[in-house]
């Protein structure tokens, strides 16, 4: 994969001022294109070996285009907050929005190379982190991302020479560390490594262009020439005209006729005794858990999801109650922000992962893709039908890395949820519970308990089972979720 950038191409000086000033101008005006057109982001890695150009390539493009409407992230070895998170967190973050570019310079493909080269992971590490991020990327493109990957390559010989030129400058010399030579000694290691990496991750959605960087004009118009071809050919495809076009409609794949809520029991009861005591010794279990020195290993993040009125709101307040103040945040999830629509729909959450020895409760939460969205037509059958594995690897990189992951489906019966309904009516404090959109969401009962069942059976993994709870007592089910969730915590510190 490599072999063609070890060529020697040059461009000369006089050829290059020909194709400079026409290739900026084109950039800058695809630049405002997109920023007009407001449909993608243009997401560019910018990966390859030491002392090929990366840096001065980045430089380049923020000169010739309008630095202001893009995004540019250089990565250092994660620390603080970053260091708690899985390492996805980072990159999640650093994402442009639509209409934007976003350059990341040391991505999501650095540590994973750089840890196999050095032997601090194995092949097994290496090949998980090549299929999470194929996931990923995947993830991006399908929603509508523009993905470039840029690798930018030097021969042995030639990286060993432009090494040397930088340390005998002395107004470059600063550039080379003994950090560059360490990694010039694996340069063989490097080689096979990191092409048995790209051969693996050059997709249709998301291919790598090998970049020779000796030749400092060639490298500039390579990339400025892919990256411009890239950006005329989206911006093409969505024009107004081209999606007016119609289209092939989705896969149609019939949905999961289950009868799991129709079997849950919704005549459980608690006594309120009984409920008295069992909440107090629950709610110290999770007291003591939640200052176990052990805790500092791992962070809890619980997702409550059922129908209106099931009661979620009272059983977040009795796990909050029992919980140090400073150590949770509880996320109520409406509908996105026109911020977060410009983003892939699981940004919003990522950006609200616990650190190290914290709770993050989400009131709703990325499985409204699944739900809200799937039932009011706000995504197409494609996007959620695609949703159930990207949530499944959401939700195996968060427990990966310590994250203990506590799903709640709250289920009542049909008739105790208009109860319910009428009750928060005829009660002043509790009128602001009950809204228009409550009732119109109440004649789609039937599509929401298919979505759900639906959702069960896709998402509930080993490593992130739903709890189903029978919420038609609130007592049963306070109960219940806080058993569940203290007895997840204490087998995760005791696993470790």
């Amino acid at each position: 994969m490599f072999e063609a950038a070890e060529l020697g191409h040059k461009l000369s000086k006089s050829r290059y001022r020909q194709i400079e000033p026409g290739l900026r101008a084109d950039l800058l005006d695809a630049q405002y294109d997109l920023s007009q057109n407001g449909r993608f982001p243009v997401i560019i890695l910018i990966s390859g070996v030491r002392g090929a150009g990366k840096g001065e390539t980045v430089n380049l493009l923020n000169e010739w285009m309008d630095p202001r409407h893009i995004h540019t992230h250089a990565f250092d070895d994660p620390s603080g907050l970053a260091h708690d998170q899985p390492m996805a967190a980072r990159y999640w973050s650093a994402l442009p929005p639509k209409g934007r570019i976003g350059i990341l310079f040391g991505s999501w493909y650095t540590a994973p190379i750089i840890d196999r080269v050095f032997k601090r992971s194995s092949k097994g590490d290496l090949l998980r982190s090549i299929e999470e991020i194929n996931h990923f990327e995947r993830m991006l493109a399908d929603e509508g991302a523009l993905i470039l990957k840029f690798w930018f390559h030097l021969s042995h010989k030639r990286q060993k020479k432009r090494l040397e030129q930088l340390q005998s400058d002395p107004d470059t010399r600063w550039r080379v560390t003994d950090r560059d030579w360490d990694f010039f000694q694996q340069y063989d290691r490097f080689y096979r490594i990191s092409e048995e990496t790209l051969r693996q991750t050059s997709t249709a959605q998301s291919p790598w262009l090998v970049v020779e960087g000796s030749d400092p004009r060639y490298r500039a118009v390579a990339v400025g020439t892919a990256l411009l071809q890239a950006l005329r050919q989206r911006l093409q495809a969505t024009s107004p005209k081209a999606l007016a076009k119609p289209s092939a409609p989705p896969l149609v794949r019939p949905p999961d006729h289950l009868h799991i809520l129709a079997r849950m029991d919704l005549k459980q009861k608690l006594a309120k005794p009984s409920y008295q005591r069992q909440l107090e010794n629950l709610q110290g279990r999770l007291a003591l858990a939640s200052r176990h020195p052990r805790f500092a290993r791992h962070n809890v993040v619980c997702v409550f999801e059922g129908m209106d009125a099931a009661g979620k709101g009272g059983a977040i307040r009795r796990i909050t109650s029992a919980l140090d103040a400073r150590l949770y945040h509880t996320i109520p999830i409406a509908a996105p922000s026109d911020e977060e629509r410009a983003q892939p729909y699981l940004w919003r959450f990522w950006r609200h992962l616990p650190g190290k020895g914290r709770f993050t409760i989400y009131d709703r939460s990325w499985y409204g893709r699944v739900l809200v969205e799937r039932v009011e037509g706000f995504c197409s059958e494609a996007d959620w039908l695609r949703a159930y594995t990207e949530i499944n690897d959401f939700e195996e990189q968060l427990t990966a890395n310590g994250t203990v992951v506590a799903k709640f489906w709250l289920q009542i019966s049909k008739a105790e949820q208009l109860r319910r309904f009428k009750q928060r009516e005829q009660t002043r404090f509790k009128r602001f519970k009950i809204t228009p959109e409550d009732w119109r969401n109440r004649e789609k009962w039937d599509a929401y308990q298919l979505a759900a069942a639906d959702m069960i059976e896709r998402t509930s993994t080993a490593q992130a089972p739903w709890v189903l709870v029978e919420a038609n007592d609130k007592y049963h089910a306070r109960v219940k979720i806080l058993s569940a969730l203290v007895d997840s915590l204490e087998a995760a510190l005791d696993a470790r």
